[in-house]
């Protein structure tokens, strides 16, 4: 299972394909290449990359 990289949270919901979103600490998640990639959602819709608060190790589906 899925766990979401900031807060360790399973609470994550289904939002597209390969597309999380972690209703803990509410940012967006995407699954390429078997590694996380982590979206905060901007006020107006847009989504900008926290991918450098983590690292690879981090990110990686177990």
């Amino acid at each position: 299972m899925m766990k979401c990289p900031n807060c360790q949270s399973k609470d994550l919901g289904k939002i597209g394909i390969n597309q999380y979103y972690c209703w803990n600490c509410f940012i967006e998640l995407s699954v390429g290449n078997r590694l996380i990639h982590t979206h905060q959602v901007e006020e107006d819709g847009s989504l900008s990359s926290l991918d450098d608060l983590f690292n690879e190790q981090e990110r990686k589906l177990s």
